[in-house]
């Protein structure tokens, strides 16, 4: 049996396209332009705006989460030892 072809471009500009919803829906739901809730909708807007970009993300990057913890706690080092230095 043939091993599938994993096509990282696809991939890529999946991830790009979930992570340029994200940020477009937290804009829109920040600015208040689209309410978080509405009488009509309920919930529905923060959940398209908002949690279904993330889970789209976090389902294709499934280790982001730890790579940007991990890069925040570099940084707070590096940035520690040179004030004590």
């Amino acid at each position: 049996m043939r091993q599938p072809i994993i096509d990282t471009d696809r991939r890529s500009r999946l991830l790009a396209a979930s992570l340029l919803w994200l940020c477009g829906g937290s804009l829109l739901l920040l600015s208040t332009l689209v309410p978080a809730h509405t009488a009509l909708f309920g919930w529905a807007p923060m959940f398209w705006l908002l949690w279904a970009p993330l889970a789209v993300t976090l389902t294709l990057e499934p280790k982001l989460p730890r790579q940007l913890l991990a890069l925040r706690r570099s940084r707070r080092r590096n940035t520690a030892h040179l004030i004590w230095n």
